[in-house]
């Protein structure tokens, strides 16, 4: 199987030139689907921090590099929604949050922000013993306790030491939201209806922003809060 992966057929998602050469670094399987973007992407197209695969082999060898907390992840490991990147000798941190063109962009945080990162819900399944699991955007499952107050759709955030939640925003009407695919992927706003569709077609949702009104399936909208958005920094 070929390392390689053509820049044309990219998702949209990639953060990537894609008529300047053929090919790309291809990611591995992991988390985040088709849509992750391999670590040595963002170091070397992104941000500048290397050069060549070579190089950022040695800097995430070295352990300067982390992804949620995570140290020696190798070049290809994908990078998606809401994970952490932490550059230790630079004392450096980033979100990656949809930018509003729908491609993932990196947003600067403080290190307790570093600290933890933001989930999506994704489904919630009792298993054995009468706990909960539940499975999260990025693929994580976490098994707790109690799953009552928690609900596919809502976010959570987790830290990245020891995969607590240490924060939980429920999707409802009043929820603040990003969207982050779609033709309104970057939109930040405010839900205002949430439009059941009877059947197994998907909801639609409704989103007040500071300038306009739009509507969206709600399979593409993450709820959020105000220390997510990037305003505060």
């Amino acid at each position: 199987m070929s390392n390689h992966q053509k820049r044309l057929s990219v998702p949209k998602s990639w953060p990537v030139a894609r008529k300047t050469e053929t090919f790309t670094v291809k990611a591995d399987a992991g988390p985040h689907g088709e849509d992750g973007v391999p670590l040595l992407i963002v170091l070397r197209d992104v941000l500048g921090y290397v050069q060549s695969k070579k190089e950022a082999r040695y800097a995430l060898d070295e352990g300067n590099v982390l992804v949620n907390g995570v140290e020696g992840v190798s070049e290809s490991r994908p990078i998606g929604m809401f994970d952490i990147l932490a550059f230790t000798e630079r004392e450096e941190y980033y979100r990656v949050f949809p930018d509003e063109g729908g491609r993932l962009a990196l947003t600067p945080v403080d290190a307790d922000a570093a600290g933890s990162k933001l989930a999506k819900i994704e489904n919630k399944t009792l298993v054995e013993g009468g706990q909960t699991q539940l499975n999260l955007h990025d693929g994580q499952n976490l098994v707790i306790e109690d799953g009552s107050e928690y609900d596919t759709k809502d976010s959570i955030v987790v830290s990245n030491d020891d995969d607590e939640i240490v924060a939980h925003f429920p999707y409802e009407e009043g929820s603040l939201v990003t969207a982050v695919r779609g033709s309104h992927a970057g939109d930040i706003g405010e839900v205002t209806d949430i439009q059941v569709t009877p059947g197994s077609g998907s909801n639609n949702v409704v989103v007040e922003t500071d300038d306009d009104t739009f509507e969206t399936v709600e399979e593409y909208v993450v709820v959020i809060d105000e220390n997510f958005t990037g305003d505060d920094e």
